[in-house]
């Protein structure tokens, strides 16, 4: 048995992904629902070899709080009481949280330069995986407008962090983004980079 499954044969994950599940209802632009992006993002971590546990077991519940923070079992004790790694779960998954200062919505601008200028290497990391589920998915998304809106965020604050992070996420990222732009036609809009 390699590394990686020596490594990944010791974590447990059943737990998370069981409140994961709160997310099945809640839908997605392109289709599908919150709870299969939890588990595309992990995937993609796992495509990438990546077996660090706490980063796949927030890769799975990333989108908690932001999503179905309302529902029975979605609170900072219940996660961090999972097992050994729920604190540090728990630390990362509010690094990955939108902010709310007095019921204001911190900008995704200002959201997404806090991760990558000044999160740590799991937010990092786990962003870029996050940011490769949601292009793909994109690829069913035919609101050109919401699309041109995707890439130039892509562009502007993923984009110029990404590769000192990891360059094959890096490569990843700027070929679904160039194939998302090539598809913006389709869409009956036309690209800003034409």
């Amino acid at each position: 048995m390699d590394d990686l499954e020596q490594s990944l044969s010791r974590i447990t994950l059943a737990p998370y992904v069981v409140k994961a599940m709160a997310l099945i209802g809640v839908g997605r632009r392109g289709g599908s629902n919150m709870f299969r992006h939890q588990l595309s993002t992990m995937a993609i971590l796992l495509d990438y070899k990546i077996s660090d546990p706490v980063l796949l077991k927030a890769s799975v519940i990333h989108d908690l709080f932001e999503d179905a923070a309302t529902l029975p079992g979605v609170s900072a004790d219940e996660i961090m009481r999972i097992d050994e790694d729920g604190p540090a779960v728990f630390a990362l998954v509010m690094e990955m949280t939108m902010r709310v200062s007095d019921g204001v919505k911190e900008p995704k601008r200002d959201y997404l330069l806090r991760i990558m200028q000044r999160g740590s290497w799991r937010a990092k990391v786990l962003k870029l995986a996050d940011r490769i589920s949601n292009l793909t998915a994109l690829g069913f998304v035919h609101d050109a407008a919401f699309v041109q809106r995707y890439l130039e965020e892509t562009r502007a604050y993923i984009l110029p962090f990404a590769e000192a992070i990891s360059q094959d996420m890096f490569r990843e990222l700027s070929d679904l983004v160039a194939n998302r732009e090539r598809l913006l036609p389709l869409l009956g809009h036309s690209s800003s980079r034409e």
